[in-house]
């Protein structure tokens, strides 16, 4: 086992889903990159148990010692809930350590702001632990979905955790067990725009995933042949007489999405890499999202408007929805799509795909 400094950083990407938005928890697939924003946590061991965190780009400071479970002070208490998850796999922590976390991901616009810092902070934490254990990636992501989602009862799934965690372009396909794949396809620039407008991720979440676990449940009852994994477009109309018109449209969506995203899996994998054809695709997905599923925004809808105008190959919704970001593939010409949205979007970037999470420094401390 590898022993550790006193002195560390980590850093993770926040990230885009490409494909498979609102899928993931219903153990359908996804494919999604982490993009070149990141969320940084650096730090020193203490002499004694304290724990000093300091948070400039929200205006925060947290303190607490490692003294066994930790009560949670606020909703989703992140940073604690991580420490409870870690003391449970048997990680002990003898010495406190003062930290600073610092990121450029947006917060709280569907790019996994969030999941990024739990990474990050079981990254960080894990290293610093009296026993200094280096986590493979995917051992990160699955402890940071039991710190964020199963330590609070969310409604979320994996996606974001294993895709911070693991970085690049993955598939994730979460039926009877976890697979994930890399996809080494070699994708040009994306732009990110922020809407600015708030989210509540939660509220969209429980709403969507709840409507279409109904309508599984209701049809399995009938049917025990049925499944969203394996039923086709085509079959789905022999349920329309057993659902309501909003419960049929949501399950028509649900798998169109699911075979927009096994199509975008096939072109992603071909190569020449087809962009103008993943920009048809995106656009499919943008038009489920926005008129059944009903995730996006008329603001967010015209910022993918302007980037599809100036040039974007295509452009849809990103994360959970209801506000947020959006983000557009342009590989060509990507500063004229930028300043499109820029015209009515809070902020816009660009960016490409991205590591996962890693040390940037280690170094002895005197």
């Amino acid at each position: 086992m590898k022993k550790l400094v006193a002195k560390i950083k980590v850093s993770t990407p926040g990230r885009i889903c490409l494909f498979g938005e609102h899928q993931d928890y219903l153990n359908l697939p996804i494919i999604a990159s982490a993009i070149s924003k990141r969320i940084y946590i650096e730090g020193y061991k203490r002499l004694d148990s304290m724990v000093n965190i300091q948070m400039p780009d929200i205006g925060k400071h947290e303190s607490f010692y490692l003294s066994g479970p930790l009560k949670y002070e606020i909703e989703r208490d992140y940073l604690r809930s991580t420490i409870n998850v870690l003391l449970r796999e048997k990680f002990t922590f003898s010495k406190g350590f003062d930290c600073i976390i610092h990121g450029e991901i947006p917060i709280n616009a569907g790019t996994s702001s969030s999941s990024a810092l739990i990474v990050s902070w079981i990254n960080f934490l894990t290293r610093l632990s009296d026993q200094e254990i280096i986590m493979p990636a995917e051992e990160i992501a699955l402890l940071a979905y039991k710190a964020e989602v199963l330590e609070f009862s969310e409604p979320g799934g994996m996606m974001d955790h294993y895709s911070t965690a693991i970085g690049g372009i993955i598939g994730l396909k979460s039926f009877n067990g976890i697979k994930v794949e890399k996809i080494n396809a070699k994708l040009g620039a994306f732009i990110l725009g922020n809407s600015g407008e708030p989210k509540d991720t939660k509220q969209i979440l429980a709403r969507v995933k709840n409507g279409v676990i109904e309508i599984k449940d209701y049809l399995k009852k009938s049917d025990n042949e049925f499944s969203l994994q394996t039923i086709l477009q085509k079959d789905v109309k022999k349920y329309r007489s057993s659902l309501n018109a909003d419960q049929y449209e949501l399950l028509c969506g649900t798998i169109n999405n699911r075979d927009i995203t096994m199509e975008a899996e096939q072109v992603l994998k071909t190569e020449p890499l087809n962009h103008i054809k993943i920009g048809e695709l995106l656009n499919k997905h943008q038009a489920v999202l926005r008129d059944i599923l009903k995730i996006s925004t008329t603001k967010i809808d015209r910022m993918i408007e302007l980037a599809l105008e100036a040039g974007a190959y295509g452009a849809k919704i990103n994360g959970s929805g209801g506000g947020g970001c959006m983000f557009a593939y342009a590989p060509e010409n990507p500063e004229k799509v930028m300043a499109a949205i820029n015209t009515i979007g809070k902020e816009a970037y660009i960016i490409y795909s991205e590591n996962g999470t890693q040390d940037d420094i280690m170094e002895a401390v005197a």
